[in-house]
């Protein structure tokens, strides 16, 4: 009885400590294949820094969501539950603003207001359509401070389930890149280069709006080199980047040595270059035509140097936005989209986090870019579609072409690079040359750095109307969102990135969907099997128990 008794006592310790041991020490543990609620390291960086409650509302509560759409509110509770486990401080909940139907209207135009545009949706749950109203925003609060995050990450012609699998891959980027505006403060300057010509402001007006939440931005205007270049060198090395927006005016050798200096000293650079002059706009005139030629803007060496020739040549594209245009006259006009192949629709390098999980980027009157061998690696970032046609200058460009139906056995020259990222060790453009000023600390080789060359300005370049500048990644004449805010910004924080940030966007999340179709088709055939077979299959066996039985006893 003693002995028993002591094993009883000792369980009871054993039972004890071990529950005393689980409440003092926490572990979660992620079994999934692909490590979907493991938080990366610059995520669990930035949280770590949260020392008073980040809020966060999500507006994706209610009944009436599609079964796509239910799944991303389940990712995302789930991974601001690993958020809120890291970092108690992170205190979220669910948000159904539309459940009120006497404010429900109110509600709309509220959010609205603050940017959170809702989206309408296609049900089709249990064979029937029908449409609903999400909002797949959520906003976060910290110290006085708001920002809205994005949960749904858009994509020309994706189903419903491909925007869900895209938008479950981006949510942990999403969250952090929120929380790091929240918390981190902007230490980092970039230089918005003007003097040759460059995007006026109104142009470039929401891409600097949407870059001036994560760094300090300044105009830098060349102009002072003629006068005192060493200074102006000084001057822009204390920037951390510089944008060269579209320029239309030749740059000097004394400016190009600046340029090139500044990149052997470390500086990153995002160019932005048309090789040909010729604008949509300049075609609305009375012949609805012009004449596109080369443009010299002196940089044909500079960026050879590096590694990059900008061709002088007009890509056309099949896979293009639209031009609108007015048909009849009159009360009679009408505005029609019509496909314009000089508008290219660019598919991004899904294997870099510059480009991973990106819509399409538009361009208008793109150029082509060669790659050289140097020692400079180099990463193609967006490409045309195989259907392209390679147009010499000068040509006479005519909005009639958007009338024609477009011939396919002309667009045969294959995928044209767009965008090209160089990264390494950068040999200098005057390197056994006759430099055009005295450098005091002159370098021929840099320091390992970044450059991204876009073959076309107006990626940068957003549309005004009487309101003001429009939004970078919204396409009127398709009416549909595009990609090139996004990438322009991803491009600049990869150049940037001193927290590694940008790399939590190749993580690739597997998100598995059910058959709407093939459900609504076998539904019958499933509830007989899950209701009829199980009763049959009980029956029987009642009927073996009890013939067996009573032939047992019988007996």
């Amino acid at each position: 009885m003693n002995k028993n008794l002591k094993h009883i006592v000792l369980l009871l310790i054993v039972i004890i400590a071990i529950n005393y041991i689980s409440s003092t020490i926490y572990k979660r543990f992620d079994l999934t294949q692909d490590s979907r609620y493991t938080l990366s390291e610059a995520t669990l960086n930035i949280i770590s820094n949260v020392e008073s409650p980040i809020e966060i509302d999500i507006f994706l509560d209610g009944n009436d969501f599609p079964s796509e759409f239910r799944r991303l509110q389940n990712e995302t509770q789930q991974l601001l539950e690993e958020f809120s486990a890291k970092n108690k401080n992170i205190i979220f909940k669910f948000i159904d603003p539309l459940e009120n139907e006497t404010n429900r209207d109110q509600n709309i135009q509220a959010l609205t207001q603050r940017g959170l545009t809702p989206m309408q949706l296609s049900v089709q749950e249990n064979g029937k359509a029908s449409q609903a109203i999400i909002f797949p925003w959520a906003l976060a609060s910290y110290n006085g401070i708001t920002v809205s995050i994005p949960l749904i990450k858009n994509k020309i012609g994706a189903s419903q389930q491909e925007l869900v699998s895209g938008s479950v891959q981006h949510l942990e980027y999403a969250f952090a890149d929120g929380f790091s505006k929240l918390t981190q403060p902007k230490h980092l300057k970039i230089a918005i280069l003007k003097g040759n010509g460059q995007l006026k402001d109104q142009y470039i007006a929401d891409f600097a709006k949407k870059l001036g939440e994560y760094y300090y931005l300044a105009k830098f205007t060349l102009d002072s080199v003629a006068s005192n270049p060493q200074k102006t060198l000084k001057d822009l090395e204390t920037f951390d980047l510089i944008i060269n927006a579209k320029p239309t005016e030749a740059f000097t050798e004394e400016e190009k040595l600046v340029l090139d200096q500044y990149t052997m000293n470390g500086g990153k650079s995002l160019w932005l270059i048309d090789a040909i002059a010729i604008e949509k706009d300049s075609l609305m005139n009375d012949s609805g035509s012009n004449f596109a030629v080369g443009r010299d803007l002196n940089l044909t060496d500079f960026l050879f140097k590096y590694g990059v020739r900008i061709n002088p040549i007009i890509v056309s594209d099949l896979y293009s936005s639209r031009i609108m245009l007015a048909t009849g006259s009159g009360n009679d006009t009408q505005f029609l989209p019509l496909q314009w192949t000089y508008s290219p629709l660019a598919a991004a390098n899904p294997n870099h986090p510059i480009t991973n999980n990106l819509n399409l980027v538009k361009f208008d009157f793109a150029n082509q870019i060669d790659t050289l061998k140097n020692n400079v690696n180099k990463t193609i970032l967006l490409q045309t579609s195989k259907f392209t046609r390679l147009e010499g200058v000068p040509k006479e460009i005519s909005l009639e072409k958007a009338t024609q139906k477009p011939d396919p056995s002309l667009y045969n020259k294959g995928n044209q690079n767009l965008a090209v990222l160089l990264e390494g060790k950068f040999t200098s453009v005057y390197n056994n040359r006759i430099k055009p000023f005295k450098i005091s600390e002159e370098k021929s080789n840099s320091i390992a750095t970044k450059m991204i060359v876009i073959a076309d300005g107006d990626v940068i370049k957003n549309e005004i109307d009487r309101n003001g500048p429009l939004a970078l990644d919204f396409d009127r004449s398709s009416n549909q969102t595009v990609g090139n805010k996004e990438f322009l910004l991803n491009a600049v924080n990869y150049l940037l990135d001193d927290d590694g940030l940008i790399n939590i966007r190749t993580k690739e999340i597997a998100v598995s969907f059910l058959d709407h179709e093939k459900i609504a088709k076998e539904k019958t055939k499933w509830q007989l099997l899950n209701i009829v077979l199980p009763l049959v299959l009980l029956a029987i066996f009642g009927f073996a128990f009890n013939y067996f039985r009573k032939k047992k006893y019988m007996a």
